[in-house]
């Protein structure tokens, strides 16, 4: 039984007065896996809601198949419901599937062969086999088993209502629930959050299993890379959003060819306006009416003056002509890639220990022997949930007293961007809050919108108004701006871009003084190249 595709035509969708999806058509066949990325607001969860019914179009039109499943979608059970309710209806499918077959098996075996009915009998045994082996039904209640480990909720019981889980478990009940399904076409909004590594990598090996079409929208370029087929870029292009072959790694490689064509175009034609305009300069200078003439051009000048002046003006006017042509066709300069912008740092604090931690201890949060951080480290902190990570941050931020030494450098300059980003005037402009904290010469030294991290149309916004991930960008263009000898990152690539993520770990290569980051982002941790220290 052919597993059915999940097709799109000339989708468009407008959210209050911006168009979000604006004529989109896509084709997701069986057994291709496609990611959507982007930036905040690009679309993608719009996207997936009008992929899956949840929201209509303005215009347009979608064919799914009626098997679909959709992540985001809430679980149509309340807060007393438990956790074998929702397994159950999981198993619904591939229950119904057996039963059905059975019913099917004795009706084949009371009736002849020869019986007008019994061809198209034997034709719905078969469609309703095919269909219970692409759902895996004999196995169903193993791989429900399996599953749950898999994610982290084998040791949950079956009897705990969905009101006492946390917000993660029942993310994951929920992600659960569609891996035992096996929808003939899958839809996934950040699928990995409130995973670890191996829940991720077990999510990983399951989609990769799945026959149907997938469609995911998601921040982890691990996840990207290990499981799509296709990637489809929703930011803003001049003939809308573009298809990828491939996983994320090559994307990367098609979106360093594509910037090194268009750095190499640029180039050209920024050499050619160039040349055009000394041309245009010269030869006007040749013709202009007051330059005294040459000995060798007074013989019959006068015979040949209109005829040379009219050559002449018709170069200049050539020349002006494609000036004027080129100028208003070129293209844009190739934005400049996120980089710290260097500042002038304390004498000698290019060299040397700027923190130093002995015997520290915070009760129940964090117990450190030893810890030296110099004035050029790299430093990646990690470990699992609640072995004091951010703890530690605080602590050689100086915001958070603890017991033993912790000693730093005279006159250092810290700076922590921490995971809840918080600002103490929200009702003040993102233009102002940035120029408060630089200072005007430096905010006019290096524009907010030079950064890449803040689009114009969101300077004059109050910076209350933001979002969780604008005010993230902000805060770390104001560290980007104006780097410390001391640079604390907690969590650094949540709520940026897949982009801007690699963007920002390129940064870190070139940034002037330490940072110390901590983070869960597999795709960072498996290419970090500085020291690790990793907390249990």
């Amino acid at each position: 039984m052919p597993q059915p595709a999940l097709l799109t035509h000339d989708l468009v969708r407008t959210l209050g007065t911006r168009r979000v999806i604006d004529g989109l058509s896509l084709t997701a066949s069986p057994g291709h896996r496609i990611g959507l990325i982007g930036e905040n607001g690009a679309g993608k969860s719009t996207l997936l809601r009008l992929l899956a019914g949840v929201d209509e179009p303005d215009a347009g039109s979608v064919t799914r198949p009626a098997d679909l499943g959709f992540l985001h979608q809430e679980m149509p059970f309340d807060a007393t419901a438990t956790m074998a309710d929702v397994l159950d209806d999981a198993l619904r499918e591939a229950r119904e599937d057996l039963a059905e077959l059975e019913r099917l098996t004795e009706r084949l075996a009371r009736t002849p062969q020869d019986s007008p009915g019994y061809a198209e009998l034997l034709d719905t045994y078969g469609a309703r086999l095919e269909g219970a082996q692409e759902r895996q039904a004999w196995d169903a209640d193993r791989r429900a088993a399996i599953v749950l480990d898999g994610l982290g909720l084998g040791t949950v019981r079956h009897d705990r209502s969905l009101g006492s889980l946390s917000g993660g478990q029942r993310g994951r009940l929920a992600l659960a629930a569609l891996l035992v399904r096996r929808p003939s076409a899958l839809l996934l909004d950040e699928p990995t959050n409130h995973l670890d590594d191996s829940a991720a990598a077990f999510l990983e090996e399951q989609v990769r299993g799945l026959p149907g079409a997938v469609v995911v929208a998601s921040h982890d370029r691990a996840f990207l890379d290990a499981v799509c087929t296709d990637l489809i870029d929703l930011d803003p292009a001049m003939d809308g959003p573009v298809r990828y072959g491939g996983n994320y790694s090559a994307y990367l490689a098609e979106k360093e060819a594509e910037r090194a064509r268009w750095e190499q175009r640029y180039a050209e034609e920024q050499e050619e306006l160039a040349a055009l305009r000394r041309s245009a300069q010269v030869t006007a200078r040749l013709v202009a009416p007051d330059r005294e003439r040459r000995d060798n051009e007074k013989m019959g000048y006068g015979h040949r003056a209109g005829r040379v002046q009219s050559q002449i003006s018709r170069r200049v006017r050539n020349a002006a002509r494609r000036l004027d042509e080129l100028q208003r066709a070129q293209i844009g300069e190739p934005p400049r890639p996120l980089r710290f912008r260097r500042t002038a740092l304390a004498e000698g604090s290019a060299a040397g220990t700027v923190v130093s931690l002995r015997e520290v201890r915070v009760p129940g949060r964090l117990t450190i022997g030893r810890l030296d951080v110099s004035a050029t480290e790299r430093l990646l902190v990690t470990g699992g949930n609640g072995v004091g990570k951010s703890t530690l941050l605080t602590v050689l931020a100086g915001r958070l007293p603890a017991e033993g030494e912790v000693r730093r450098r005279r006159g250092l300059t810290v700076e922590l961007l921490a995971q809840d980003t918080a600002f103490d005037r929200p009702d003040r402009t993102v233009r102002d809050t940035y120029e408060l904290f630089l200072g005007a010469e430096r905010a006019e030294a290096v524009p907010l919108t030079s950064l890449g991290l803040l689009h114009e149309a969101d300077l004059d916004k109050r910076v209350g108004r933001l979002s969780v991930g604008q005010r993230r960008r902000l805060a770390l263009a104001l560290l980007v701006a104006r780097p410390p000898e001391l640079l604390l990152l907690d969590e650094p690539t949540n709520h940026l871009s897949p982009r801007l993520c690699d963007e920002l770990e390129a940064a870190f290569g070139t940034g002037p003084g330490a940072i110390v980051l901590a983070s869960h982002d597999r795709w960072l941790r498996k290419r970090w190249q500085g020291r690790e220290l990793r907390l249990r």
